[in-house]
């Protein structure tokens, strides 16, 4: 979709709603996305549109003359969109992604389910790998896109998506569970499971830029297999805060008292020569 059409639409749903987030909710984008995209309207068009106050957002009179216009805009691009969408064939296809665990757990099915309702032909090939090897794809052009801890390579095109913490994980008796940051260096007294594959060493990186030298006792690329073991008192990990979401197992996850974070985000090897289908996912992706 057109990124000023997607801006019109949440001005409009917006005021339809009296709500940035209703008009997020109905558009299935973040809160953030759409106030950050009626702004980027706000500051092309040199107008307020919006007021905003405690009881959600009104129309200021420049919004009031603009609105109509925009509605027309978007009725019809919404009948030009649907023509071309099926002269192109974008209703079916196939989005091949490359992911690692905790996007492909707790972030594609909703995704995917959200942008399933305006495109519902399209199929996805998702493959399960580590940076290294999602990198090694979307080169060789196994995948379409692929995410990914960023900075990645210079030759990708790349859209941040979002911070991800981590955090110290502790089975739930553990004495270290009752302070509210967790010091690093605390960790290093206690046996310590550690998520790492081959050049995948965010968290031995966090520990040596803080000259620290943890203890550890095993190692994998399995979240699940680290968080069992922690669970099971085996010892301590620090994992991104991603795939803690939704856990069922008996574990305490805290903050680091020195804060850490990897930034996740798409790549691909260029936009220009991405399908439609594979343009209009990292469009939505943009304000999701």
């Amino acid at each position: 979709m057109d990124m000023n059409i997607q801006k019109y639409m949440a001005f409009i749903k917006a005021v339809e709603c009296g709500s940035f987030t209703k008009a997020a909710q109905m558009l299935h984008y973040s809160q953030s996305g759409v106030s950050r995209m009626i702004h980027d309207l706000e500051k092309e068009w040199n107008v307020s549109l919006l007021e905003r106050g405690k009881s959600g957002v009104m129309l200021t009179s420049h919004g009031v003359k603009l609105f109509p216009y925009a509605k027309r805009v978007c009725v019809e691009y919404e009948k030009l969109q649907a023509e071309v969408s099926e002269l192109n064939g974008l209703r079916s296809g196939l989005i091949r992604i490359g992911t690692f665990s905790s996007v492909a757990t707790h972030w594609l099915p909703n995704i995917i389910a959200a942008f399933q309702k305006s495109y519902p032909d399209i199929d996805y090939e998702l493959l399960l790998g580590d940076y290294v090897e999602i990198e090694q794809w979307i080169g060789e052009g196994r995948v379409d896109c692929g995410f990914l801890r960023l900075p990645t390579k210079p030759d990708f095109e790349t859209l941040f998506l979002e911070q991800d913490r981590f955090l110290a994980v502790l089975p739930e008796n553990h004495p270290l569970a009752r302070r509210e940051r967790i010091p690093l260096a605390a960790l290093c007294g206690e046996p310590f499971m550690m998520l790492e594959k081959g050049a995948n060493a965010e968290v031995s990186e966090l520990f040596a830029r803080c000259n620290l030298t943890p203890v550890v006792k095993f190692t994998t690329w399995d979240d699940y297999a680290i968080m069992s073991m922690v669970e099971s008192g085996l010892g301590v990990s620090i994992l991104p805060e991603l795939i803690l979401r939704r856990t069922s197992y008996r574990i305490i996850a805290k903050e680091l008292d020195i804060p850490a974070y990897r930034n996740i985000g798409i790549a691909l090897r260029s936009k220009k020569t991405a399908s439609p289908a594979v343009k209009c996912f990292l469009e939505y992706l943009q304000y999701r």
